[in-house]
């Protein structure tokens, strides 16, 4: 009773007026961290509902967690781990196996609308080189959805814009790296249009900023003033933000293979507040608000890209949750909230919703969190 009135008062000062724009949010649930916690499923689906984030990419994805989705109208991108690859190539009965424990037993409760058949597979670091399964891992799991009668949900795989893409400037020279282009990107971009799917692509303009001293910090973090902008000397175009830039290039390479119209989704982006190196002056919680902020706002401007005037289809911040530890990399600090699920940066992710809801929403999250480690 105590949970029903608590959370009955919050609603009663929260009012939303309209929904989100496609904007979601990544959440890792396999903790590589041993000393790092991993929430329950319904924390998890609580923050993410008070968040009003409409869309969630679930990497390594775990049926407890899929299930805690059910009813929520959130939409799931789940990713099948990438050392699965092998084995989802050469035995069928896998991808089916697979499917049956994570898709079938929660599908259509559980609004999955896409499956990413691994993630940065042209850029893992495992001794294995794993590409040369890629192709037909995702085959198999196109053809056990078919099998199944679940076909409304498409597959695809994510790239990393660094591993795939030759150059980000001038966005319309951007191609395809070789010789990964023509022997695996090909194919599956012909693929992706046969099946009505998605191109998936990691991109971080924060990478690209640290890669470029040339790059503006202004530019890479959406913000405008006289100076910001860098124009495409092949086509005349001017660009205002490097989001856009990198977004460009990607088309441009999907166009160079004459699939320019498959729908592109930014699976991962963001700005870390913390962590790495210790020169990365530019990992810090005031230039991830900005980023943040700059994206969502750009992208509810409904203005596209010069390339691409509909949009992209869908963006996911990365990522939901910041973690403890590690090697440089993933001791970056991208989460949008803290390891303990507080709220870190003043951004509204739904239109209409009340900075001081979200706040008190979120003492509720950790209100609820306390009491059920308290019972453990």
């Amino acid at each position: 009773m105590a949970y029903f009135l608590f959370f009955s008062l919050l609603f009663s000062l929260v009012h939303v007026t309209s929904s989100l724009p496609p904007i979601g949010v990544t959440y890792n649930s396999l903790s590589t961290i041993a000393k790092t916690t991993v929430p329950p499923p319904d924390n998890i689906t609580t923050a993410i509902t008070f968040l009003k984030i409409t869309t969630v990419r679930l990497l390594n994805p775990d049926p407890s967690l899929i299930k805690a989705f059910a009813f929520t109208n959130t939409s799931l991108l789940l990713s099948i781990p990438n050392p699965l690859l092998p084995t989802l190539s050469s035995n069928f009965s896998a991808a089916f196996q697979w499917l049956n424990r994570h898709v079938l037993p929660f599908y259509p409760r559980s609004n999955i609308t896409l499956i990413s058949v691994g993630n940065c597979v042209l850029s893992s670091t495992t001794e294995e080189d794993l590409s040369p399964y890629l192709f037909r891992a995702m085959r198999n799991v196109q053809r056990a959805i078919q099998e199944l009668g679940i076909g409304k949900i498409p597959i695809s795989t994510t790239f990393s814009f660094f591993s795939t893409i030759t150059t980000a400037f001038p966005p319309s020279s951007a191609q395809f790296q070789q010789p990964v282009g023509d022997i695996i990107i090909k194919p599956l971009l012909q693929f992706l249009e046969e099946t009505n799917s998605f191109f998936l692509i990691n991109l971080y303009p924060y990478n690209m900023f640290r890669l470029n001293s040339e790059i503006p910090i202004g530019f890479a973090l959406f913000q405008e003033n006289p100076f910001n902008f860098r124009d495409d000397l092949v086509t005349g175009v001017r660009y205002f933000n490097l989001f856009d830039m990198m977004v460009d290039a990607v088309i441009a390479a999907m166009a160079e293979m004459g699939h320019a119209n498959i729908p592109v989704i930014v699976a991962e982006t963001g700005w870390p507040s913390g962590g790495g190196q210790a020169g990365e002056v530019e990992a810090n919680g005031v230039y991830a608000e900005m980023y943040l902020k700059g994206l969502v706002k750009h992208l509810r401007s409904g203005v596209g890209t010069p390339l691409k005037r509909e949009g992209i289809a869908e963006v996911y911040v990365y990522e939901l949750m910041d973690h403890e530890g590690g090697d440089i990399e993933s001791s970056r600090k991208w989460g949008i909230l803290s390891e303990n699920m507080t709220m870190k940066y003043d951004v509204e992710f739904s239109i209409g919703a009340k900075n001081s809801g979200s706040m008190m929403i979120f003492l509720a999250v950790m209100w609820l969190s306390w009491e059920v480690y308290q019972n453990y």
